[in-house]
């Protein structure tokens, strides 16, 4: 049997059924966390976070800082590992936790009302997500001279606690572009070899004290501009560097200090700014400045780690950033969450509270409608409030689980099932959808009008009820296309998603789904009347009568698929 799938995407209108907070946004992916930069540090705090059951996103361009080098070193029990293989077990255990990854580069980063973040990447994708972890890196930009890029990583170095023992013993030359930095640089590898050169290249004179530095330690001094790494076979062994009055200079290994430049071109969208990182008056790289040892920015809901906050952090440092930035990510998002569960619950409370009954008790139409056909079995109803629809499921002979997060309005419905006589096939349970979902498997999964002013991760809950669909089953969700027109006080925090942007948000796997409907269309209270539905079956159309003003719905109407054999 082949598998079929039906689609979400129907306007319709509400007939009274409260359902839980929900809060639109785009069509984008959605995740918690946003990590940007799949190195070290991007990829350990996304351990640490999807550890944490939480939806993350690595979106990487592939070019790691250290891809030329042959080992990582200093990585304790990792010691000499290739970059590419570390990178490569960081995302298979990233990804053994549910943590997702695309490649592509992050091209702009916009704040959000709601305090979250939508990143535009480079391939066209939107991603919305709750929090950032930038871990880009930086970039190292070479002194101009011919044949050094060329031999960056292997026979050109940096940094003596990453290559120093790799090349003891053997002859160094170093390359000054500023005094100070490179007097320390050769003082440093001349603790792996006694035969270390410093070339003095285009930096300013040496100070008489570092000259009597250089010469008790043993290092000479070479004036003069480089001109040219020898041979100029960049695929031959480095020999030595040829200055500019023809001198050549015999070395077996050049160090060099590069410039260290931020490598985030969104950061301006995001009102962040690198600012320089400086030692003895000197300028040694471009960083993120952060507010704590846990990596947060002055942006609320940003954090950075690694390269790009310290840019001379070796791998296991930008490991520990990871880590740190992680968690902090993570106690943020409990901290926010707890918040909203006690708002949600207080307004719900509150909202329920006002009156004896809120709600018609009508069940919706659009779910009597969609369900009139279906064979009974097992059903879920999300955002239940007084339980109309429940009710009505019930007593066409479904088995429902109805959950809400209001005691009151549970309490109400439970009242009313005993009172019609199906009591014993609903199962009322009081749950925030924000924080957690019914466990088990469903033949129809109702979502009518999952609005609230509470805010509310609308378009997550949505995707783990699509998660809860039994194969065969049907998930339906019907939402406001706008406020609705009778409410006189709207709430401009909340947002309606077209059906596209519905369906869109949802990301189901188009060869498992087959979408029944996806349509938009008006409602309109007559004084005295029911709430009608003309032309419901007309696909992204917008309609008004003559003597109402329009209260637009949408419904989503899909079914899941039947098992394959």
């Amino acid at each position: 049997m082949t598998t079929t799938h039906r689609d979400p995407h129907r306007h319709e209108h509400p007939t009274e059924h409260p359902h839980e907070h929900a809060r639109p946004h785009a069509p984008a992916r959605h995740h918690d966390v946003l990590v940007v930069g799949g190195g070290a540090a991007g990829l350990s705090g996304a351990l640490v976070l999807a550890r944490a059951r939480r939806s993350v996103l690595v979106v990487d361009a592939g070019r790691p800082r250290n891809a030329p080098a042959a080992g990582i070193h200093g990585l304790l029990g990792l010691e000499g590992l290739p970059p590419a293989e570390l990178l490569a077990r960081g995302r298979a255990e990233v990804a053994s936790y549910g943590g997702e990854f695309h490649e592509a580069e992050v091209r702009a980063v916009t704040p959000q009302p709601d305090g979250a973040f939508r990143a535009e990447l480079s391939d066209g994708t939107a991603v919305h997500a709750r929090r950032l972890l930038l871990a880009t890196g930086t970039v190292d930009v070479l002194p101009e001279v011919p044949g050094l890029a060329e031999r960056w990583g292997s026979q050109v170095l940096h940094c003596p606690y990453c290559h120093g023992w790799e090349v003891r013993d053997r002859r160094i030359a170093v390359l000054a572009t500023e005094p100070a930095v490179a007097v320390h640089q050769a003082l440093l590898w001349r603790q792996w070899s006694s035969d270390v050169a410093l070339l003095a290249h285009t930096a300013a004179p040496f100070t008489e004290q570092q000259r009597r530095e250089l010469a008790a330690r043993g290092v000479s001094v070479h004036p003069g501009e480089v001109t040219a790494v020898l041979p100029a076979d960049d695929a031959a062994a480095l020999t030595g560097v040829r200055l500019a009055d023809g001198t050549v200079v015999d070395c077996d290994a050049l160090a060099v200090g590069t410039a260290l430049t931020v490598r985030a071109p969104f950061l301006d969208g995001l009102g962040l700014a690198p600012v320089d990182l400086v030692h003895d008056g000197v300028k040694l790289a471009e960083r993120i400045a952060t507010t704590g040892p846990t990596g947060a920015t002055e942006v609320p809901g940003v954090w950075a780690a690694g390269n790009l906050a310290d840019p001379m952090a070796q791998v296991a440092v930008a490991v520990a950033d990871g880590l740190r930035a992680g968690a902090a990510i993570n106690a943020d998002l409990v901290a926010e969450e707890t918040r909203l569960a006690v708002e949600a619950v207080e307004f719900w409370e509150r909202r329920y509270g006002e009156g004896e009954q809120i709600w018609s008790g009508r069940p919706n139409a659009s779910l009597t409608r969609e369900a009139a056909d279906l064979a009974p079995g097992h059903a879920l109803d999300l955002g239940c409030g007084e339980g109309g629809d429940a009710i009505w499921l019930a007593q066409q002979g479904w088995q429902v689980t109805a959950v809400d997060i209001s005691r009151v309005a549970l309490d109400r419905a439970a009242a009313r099932a005993a009172v019609e006589g199906v009591a014993d096939r609903i199962t009322w349970r009081r749950t925030d959808l924000a924080n957690a979902f019914p466990t088990g498997s469903y033949d129809l999964v109702s979502a009518q009008f999952l609005h609230s002013p509470a805010e509310f991760p609308r378009e997550r809950v949505l995707r783990r009820a699509a998660a809860a669909v039994a194969p065969g089953g049907t998930l339906l969700i019907v939402s406001h296309a706008a406020f609705p027109a009778r409410h006189d006080h709207p709430h401009p925090e909340m947002n309606f998603p077209t059906p596209d942007e519905m369906l869109s948000s949802l990301q189901l796997d188009p060869d498992l789904w087959t979408v029944e409907r996806a349509e938009e269309h008006a409602r309109h209270d007559h004084p005295g009347h029911p709430v009608t539905d003309p032309d419901a079956a007309r696909t992204a159309t917008r309609r008004s009568a003559c003597t109402a003003r329009p209260d637009p719905r949408e419904m989503l109407t899909l079914s899941s698929p039947a098992p394959r054999h």
